[in-house]
């Protein structure tokens, strides 16, 4: 899996956040996994608390970041060789994305170094956070992302997991639902409906790209309200 490095504008165009919505957030927010991400760093200058978890922080920090600048490799050979995966130059110059990535990744270097207790070495679907930690909870190109590691069964263990770790009046945020192939997760109907057996509601976001205007879909998830389960019984 590649160790991305997205800066907080990234963050914000996938989840459909404003810096403002960050800064008035009651409670922590979880990026998992987070990567060589700038997030911790770039919400602490707004005075949000982000913690970050991820298995890969359980590596040395220089083994940390070259697969970070490997990952960097990856996306410029991506974007040369399958242009239609992602924005057109005009809208968004490959070369100014990819220094984002180079700043963004320099200032989680920086930060981990100065606040180590904001990253993590954790994985889904066993995070060690207590019930209800966080007030938002974001998570990027993982799930759907990699279906050859996360089965279905994965995939629904995983979602309950960041919901348990969110408040009540919170929300977990997933993004994409596609795969590298750009092909949208199959069987998302029926993860929502096992979700919402469990007390949890699920909805299917649009949040438009900057420059040339494309969709892209998150999936918000948040508890019920008063939810209590109740046996089945076959009348």
């Amino acid at each position: 899996m590649l160790i991305t490095s997205r800066p907080l504008d990234e963050y914000c165009g996938f989840f459909g956040l404003r810096r403002a919505e960050l800064r008035a957030l009651p409670g922590p927010v979880l990026d998992c996994p987070g990567g060589a991400a700038a997030l911790v760093a770039e919400a602490r200058a707004l005075g949000c608390r982000v913690v970050a978890a991820d298995p890969a922080y359980a590596d040395p920090q220089p083994a940390l970041l070259a697969r970070a600048e490997a990952a960097r490799r990856t996306m410029a050979h991506a974007m040369r060789t399958a242009p239609q995966r992602h924005l057109a130059p005009r809208y968004h110059p490959y070369d100014r994305y990819l220094r984002s990535w180079d700043r963004a990744r320099a200032l989680f270097a920086a930060d981990r170094a100065a606040h180590p207790g904001d990253y993590v070495a954790a994985a889904l679907p066993a995070l060690p956070f207590a019930d209800a930690t966080f007030a938002l909870t974001l998570s990027s190109y993982l799930l759907f992302a990699y279906p050859e590691r996360f089965t279905p069964d994965d995939q629904l263990a995983a979602l309950r997991e960041l919901v348990r770790v969110t408040a009540p009046g919170g929300e977990v945020r997933v993004h994409p639902l596609h795969d590298a192939e750009s092909r949208r997760c199959p069987h998302l109907a029926e993860l929502r409906g096992a979700l919402g057996a469990q007390g949890i509601s699920s909805e299917l976001r649009t949040v438009r790209a900057p420059g040339d205007g494309r969709r892209r879909y998150l999936l918000a998830l948040t508890r019920h309200h008063r939810y209590r389960p109740v046996p089945w019984t076959n009348p």
